[in-house]
């Protein structure tokens, strides 16, 4: 459990930027795997708990018209609701509509985003999306490289006036 909050510590050193280039634990003994390891090699084992990052990934359908997508994608990363999104064409989606079962080629979007901003992107693709019922699901990271969260953290930050 020690070990669990010294990652814990070295994660908030590693994000408060003033710590970056220091050693950790240089008095600990041996047998703690952080002993002698830079806080920036710290950061990605900090990041790897199973505690929330922050960082959520949230997958939306749309139809195979590949405008749909992207107009969806682009707004969504020009509200700072989304940091990325990946556009994965060709896939296949089976699923039950009123009482029939359907089977269409669908694009998938693959958001990343900020794990408060979930909701606020819920509502946005249920009003600019064309389905009447828009498949929007999402899930929490738990892993990942610290460098890169921070930058999807980073990415969707507003200005108290809004998105920059």
């Amino acid at each position: 459990i020690f070990s669990k909050l010294l990652m814990r510590f070295c994660r908030l050193l590693y994000l408060s930027k003033a710590f970056q280039g220091h050693r950790v634990g240089t008095l600990l003994p041996s047998r703690f795997p952080i002993r002698g390891r830079s806080i920036e090699q710290l950061s990605y084992y900090s990041m790897s708990s199973a505690d929330s990052t922050g960082v959520a990934v949230c997958w939306v359908t749309c139809p195979n018209k590949d405008s749909v997508a992207q107009d969806l994608a682009s707004k969504l990363v020009s509200e700072k609701l989304a940091a990325c999104v990946n556009i994965i064409p060709g896939i296949t989606s089976v699923y039950q509509w009123m009482g029939k079962v359907e089977m269409d080629t669908e694009v998938l979007l693959m958001i990343k985003t900020d794990r408060a901003k979930v909701a606020q992107l819920i509502d946005f693709v249920k009003a600019n999306h064309p389905y009447e019922v828009p498949e929007v699901i999402s899930a929490d990271i738990t892993q990942g490289s610290s460098s890169y969260l921070q930058w999807v953290l980073d990415s969707t930050k507003t200005s108290p006036s809004g998105p920059q």
